[in-house]
């Protein structure tokens, strides 16, 4: 068989509803894949995943991290912010960032972020009494964490809404379209002129949250300018709401379709983390990462010259074989640990890890408190369609109350 019969197109929907065949025929077969229509290569190995991820100077994010042509450009950083950008620029914002954006905010946004958990659970369950269907996406996994953000950033109840729906346009694409639609480029627009607004106010009256401590945030008098600043906004609300929206429902899909998996965890919440850690692994939110080749990188007798993109596969790393015993498994409580990708690895290592890890953690136990099972409507369940995370636009299901 030759590589060009072994395919990765991401924008193929096909590919959308299980990628984990491309993926094995790719670590087999073309552990270095070359796409020249859609113009990349692409790693799927565990180990090249992760010397990918760790060599932050031949593989360059400065023209951003998303394979589609309206995102890649020296202009990436605006919405991306220093995942976009390289060291030295990338550690100045990132630590300016980190001074804001502390552990302890997290830790103690905890109780803050379990009453959101209860109270979209709370309106979810009372639609799913006496056997109705409820969409876990639209009641719960797709409104907590972009709840959370706004809770984080300061931005009012009542705006949320709407700041929700403009972030999941920002994602959408339709099948067969390769780069950033108009109603996806409108949408961030409109974020940015309200994140600019919010800013703004800021600026006149510092409040408690993360938008005044970034305004506030200061190393040797330099400071974060206001389009530092909305770039971070943007970030999480791109790269924080969107992968812990998925997550939340893969959780619940591989679950249900693994209950004796998930049998022991209703009887001990501690085993919770677990099951979050292996969903990380078995179905990641963030399947496919672009980076730029800077110089030049010779990889299995090959030479990838300067300028080429080069896609990490962490989605395909974590069902490696060669790294992890039965990868198709759903096996939660299995050992992981540094083996995972899914928050990368090395110097870009997601900023917002804790965050995402606790808002599941609060959220997949709370549900389990107050449930004793759940059925998904596979059948009439939707999956996103995006070319670089995998999850579920809508998850329709049923619940057994305790």
């Amino acid at each position: 068989m030759t590589i060009s019969e072994v395919g990765l197109d991401p924008y193929n929907y096909d590919f959308h509803e299980d990628p984990y065949p491309y993926y094995k025929r790719l670590r087999d077969e073309a552990p270095l894949y070359r796409n020249a229509e859609l113009g990349f290569w692409a790693l799927s190995r565990h180990r090249d995943v992760l010397q990918g991820f760790r060599n932050s100077t031949t593989l360059s994010n400065k023209f951003g991290v998303s394979l589609d042509p309206a995102s890649r450009g020296p202009h990436a950083s605006k919405t991306m912010s220093f995942l976009a950008m390289d060291d030295p620029d990338h550690l100045r914002l990132r630590t300016l960032v980190s001074k804001g954006f502390t552990p302890r905010r997290i830790r103690e946004l905890e109780p803050r972020v379990t009453e959101i958990a209860v109270q979209h659970l709370d309106s979810m369950l009372e639609q799913a009494r006496d056997g109705a269907t409820v969409d876990y996406v639209d009641e719960f996994a797709g409104k907590l964490p972009m709840d959370v953000i706004s809770e984080l950033m300061g931005v009012p109840q009542a705006d949320r809404v709407q700041v929700r729906a403009w972030a999941d346009a920002v994602m959408h694409r339709e099948e067969g379209v390769t780069d950033v639609p108009d109603s996806a480029i409108e949408a961030s627009l409109n974020l940015i002129v309200y994140y600019q607004e919010m800013v703004k106010e800021r600026r006149k009256q510092l409040t408690d949250d993360l938008t005044s401590a970034l305004l506030e945030a200061e190393i040797d008098g330099d400071r974060l300018t206001d389009d530092e600043i909305i770039g971070f906004m943007f970030l999480m609300v791109i790269a924080g709401n969107e992968t812990t929206t998925k997550l939340l429902a893969n959780a619940a899909f591989w679950g249900h379709r693994n209950p004796d998996q998930l049998a022991p965890v209703y009887e001990d919440l501690e085993q919770v983390p677990s099951w979050v850690e292996e969903t990380l692994r078995f179905d990641t939110s963030s399947q496919i990462l672009a980076r730029t080749v800077q110089g030049e990188l010779e990889l299995y007798d090959t030479v990838i010259p300067d300028g080429d993109v080069l896609l990490l596969l962490p989605g395909s790393a974590h069902r490696d074989e060669r790294v992890f015993e039965n990868p198709d498994d759903f096996v939660i409580g299995r050992e992981i640990g540094s083996k995972l990708m899914s928050f990368g690895s090395g110097a870009h290592f997601c900023l917002g890890a804790h965050l995402a890890r606790m808002e599941a953690r609060v959220a997949l136990a709370e549900l389990f408190k107050r449930i004793r099972g759940y059925e998904v409507d596979e059948a009439t369940a939707v999956r996103v369609h995006s070319s670089n995370v995998r999850g579920f636009a809508h998850l329709p299901m049923s619940v057994s109350h305790r």
